[in-house]
């Protein structure tokens, strides 16, 4: 059975852009991307002595459950050299499920939705683009609508290539 899920995806290091789009052509064949949202520019979030970030969301299915895709983003993320550092520091990489069909999960190493997105303009703004629709199964509430409670001001969209 194929899952909708949907892929947070950001870099602050090394060839951003680069590593977006490796990041993935790396996800196939156990993931297939349906829609890409565009990528934006944005400012460190957390720890802000940092480089900005390019983030972006994808919209992909999966027969993967989601302990087995968790662990299949985690290779990724490793073959291409991210190595662990301060928590929310810089990255070459960074993979989050943000959701799994309208699944509710918390075990130790995953909680889906991804815990605070509502709260994040860097994950709201490219989310939109490709889930405006998509209802957050905890909050209830649509992602465009939660997108009009943050300040996306210093989201900035890259300039088509």
């Amino acid at each position: 059975m194929n899952h909708t899920v949907y892929i947070a995806l950001g870099s602050n290091l090394g060839r951003r852009l680069d590593n977006l789009r490796a990041a993935i052509g790396s996800m196939s064949p156990a993931i297939q991307v349906l829609r890409e949202s565009k990528i934006y520019e944005t400012p460190p979030w957390g720890y802000e002595d940092q480089p900005a970030f390019l983030n972006m969301v994808v919209k992909a299915e999966t027969k993967l459950e989601p302990e087995p895709l968790l662990k299949n983003l985690k290779q990724i993320e490793a073959g291409m050299g991210r190595e662990n550092s301060v928590h929310w520091g810089p990255r070459l990489i960074d993979l989050d499920i943000l959701f799994y069909d309208e699944l509710v999960l918390e075990s130790d190493p995953l909680v889906i939705p991804h815990p605070n997105l509502h709260e994040r303009a860097f994950v709201l703004v490219p989310l939109a683009d490709v889930g405006a629709n998509f209802v957050h199964p905890v909050l209830e509430t649509r992602i465009d609508k939660l997108l009009q409670t943050v300040d996306a001001s210093d989201i900035h969209p890259l300039p088509e290539l």
